[in-house]
């Protein structure tokens, strides 16, 4: 089915369905009525059709990401499915700037602007009843615009926190960590690993009529009713350090950042942390002992962040292989003790691979699910972060406090086979 794109005409435009009333009232947030952003397209553009075709192959293989990608001679699409990227068929070379502009245009971007990146924003409805959102970034590259449009309704409707993969064990020990009344915690890995995805899960679980819940984000892409989202505008002088100091002063109980970059964002969030207020926040580090040394390398003294920290979990996403598809790769003892397996977890299963069939695109994997280090901070954890202590030391205590790493965490997915060995290694190569 094809977006519906109305052609100018003089006669009056018929009354709406109720149907139809219902698609444009959505739509009024962050984009004009569809049918009125162009008059001059009509259904049978070609770089329309192809623009339509495209979004329904990415909303039918549930990609997160499109990527347009310019060259000397043509262009590519591809899509980014459980995050790896896979290339669509090659498009006709002729409508590469057609197809560019379509896109700038209902994203609301200056289509005579070529020289900047621009940030762009659409809402369109790839089938009836199904309206989706979009958000476009352009970049200027030696052969014309790149576009890269992330699919924010490929987002798990799921925002509890079994959605996120954690082991019982973990699981306790968050859910006592979120339910505390103040203190600083702290979600951590690389961009595309579902902090932010976390963070909204813990934020679901505290969304309710007793308390005032509000975040700050860069952009904020999940839309949860009942807390208050403000999106960082720094040309506009609306920092995450200019919005944490409002919240003080709007009686928050739990503040959400969707990163801490700077010194003087650290520092307004921990003494937040100090005062009364449970945050919520992220950083990029390997693993969660890295995290204090990286907010002490930010500029928190330490005798301030061993008050305000309460937990930090670091996280990847593995790909789960597909079930109708898998197929058995045994491995050598050897192969499975150099990974990281204990001698006695070697007997009584064997690893999966992946295959390959319809149901998963050939690509042998259909979705992800997330792997967890959990690291509690306990007294004598503190007592290091006083000392300034390093991340070695850190981790050496929390192995003793029976905090696993990533590793372990990938390890246990390998053997209860929703995910192969090589997957596991891939994503926990540098814990």
């Amino acid at each position: 089915m094809q977006a519906s794109f109305q052609p100018a005409a003089a006669s009056p435009r018929p009354v709406a369905s109720a149907h139809e009333s219902a698609v444009r009232a959505k739509l009024k947030p962050f984009a004009p009525d569809l049918s009125a952003a162009n008059p001059a397209d009509t259904d049978n553009a070609p770089a329309v059709r192809l623009l339509t075709d495209t979004l329904q192959e990415a909303t039918r293989r549930n990609a997160s990401d499109l990527h347009i990608e310019p060259a000397e001679h043509g262009w590519r699409v591809r899509l980014r499915i459980d995050g790896v990227l896979h290339e669509m068929p090659p498009p006709p070379a002729h409508l590469r700037d057609a197809f560019i502009t379509r896109v700038k245009v209902l994203a609301r971007m200056d289509i005579a602007e070529r020289r900047v990146p621009q940030d762009g924003r659409l809402r369109i409805s790839t089938s009836p009843g199904r309206v989706e959102d979009y958000r476009v970034n352009s970049l200027p590259t030696l052969f014309g615009e790149k576009l890269v449009l992330r699919r924010l309704d490929a987002l798990p409707a799921d925002l509890s926190l079994d959605s996120l993969g954690l082991d019982p064990h973990q699981r306790k020990t968050v859910d006592a960590a979120i339910r505390a009344p103040h203190g600083l915690m702290l979600v951590t890995g690389p961009t595309g690993s579902g902090k932010t995805l976390s963070l909204y899960c813990f934020l679901n679980l505290l969304n309710g009529e007793a308390r005032n819940l509000c975040s700050v984000e860069d952009p904020a892409e999940i839309q949860l009713a009942g807390i208050n989202q403000v999106s960082v505008r720094e040309k506009a002088g609306l920092t995450f350090a200019v919005a944490l100091r409002a919240f003080l002063r709007q009686d928050p109980d739990v503040i959400m950042v969707g990163e801490i970059r700077d010194e003087e964002t650290a520092d307004v969030a921990v003494k937040a942390a100090q005062t009364g207020h449970l945050v919520l926040s992220t950083l990029h580090t390997n693993d969660a002992p890295a995290a204090v040394a990286r907010l002490i390398d930010i500029g928190v003294e330490p005798y301030n962040l061993a008050a305000a920290l309460r937990m930090v979990t670091a996280q990847r996403l593995v790909r789960r292989l597909c079930v109708a598809c898998r197929v058995p790769a045994p491995q050598s003892a050897a192969a499975l003790r150099a990974a990281g397996f204990s001698e006695h977890e070697l007997d009584g299963w064997q690893p999966y691979a992946a295959a390959g069939c319809a149901a998963c695109h050939g690509i042998g994997y259909r979705g992800r699910v997330g792997v967890h280090q959990v690291m509690p901070v306990s007294d004598a954890m503190r007592e290091l972060i006083v000392a300034s202590a390093g991340t070695h030391e850190l981790a050496r205590l929390a192995q003793t406090e029976q905090v696993g790493t990533l590793r372990d965490a990938a390890l246990t997915r390998v053997r209860d086979g929703t995910t192969s060995l090589a997957e596991a290694l891939a994503a926990t190569e540098v814990a």
